[in-house]
């Protein structure tokens, strides 16, 4: 399954991440469909590096010409300037695999938990953490997946 050769390759280089947005609120049990992945990671150049690489040897390719050092070097101006609030890597072989990385947030600021899936442990952002980015965002599936993750919260 591609979610977990992500996390491994993740994992093997040394990425700090958390998954967020649909899988995120499907992991922690709410019903949830979704493609892409979304992950939040520590945003310094060695992290984003590291990132660069391991989804690289997943034979994933940056949907824009950027690199590892150029995001971390221009992330706020591209955020600013460009609306660029992911960095999307996607499978050439596969369009079904894509991953968006969150530029908007950094995983060292935020809680995260570990959920178990399919043998895997899984560093996923916390309830409290998914609400507030998918308030921030405001749009309708995101409006709906609070109100998801507010009932299971309960």
């Amino acid at each position: 399954m591609f979610l977990y050769r992500v996390i491994e390759a993740l994992k093997f280089d040394k990425v700090q991440f958390a998954l967020a947005g649909g899988f995120a609120v499907a992991l922690h049990g709410a019903v949830r469909g979704t493609i892409d992945l979304d992950i939040v990671v520590v945003l310094n150049l060695g992290n984003l590096v590291a990132l660069e690489k391991a989804l690289t040897k997943l034979g994933l390719h940056s949907r824009i010409p950027v690199t590892a050092k150029e995001i971390h070097q221009f992330r706020e101006e591209y955020i600013k300037k460009r609306n660029l609030i992911a960095w999307n890597f996607y499978n050439p072989k596969d369009p079904t695999e894509l991953v968006d990385i969150i530029l908007t947030h950094d995983a060292k600021k935020m809680k995260t938990v570990l959920v178990r899936s399919g043998g895997h442990s899984l560093p996923v952002l916390a309830i409290e953490e998914l609400i507030k980015m998918k308030n921030e965002s405001g749009r309708p599936q995101d409006l709906e997946d609070i109100k998801a993750l507010r009932s299971i919260r309960k």
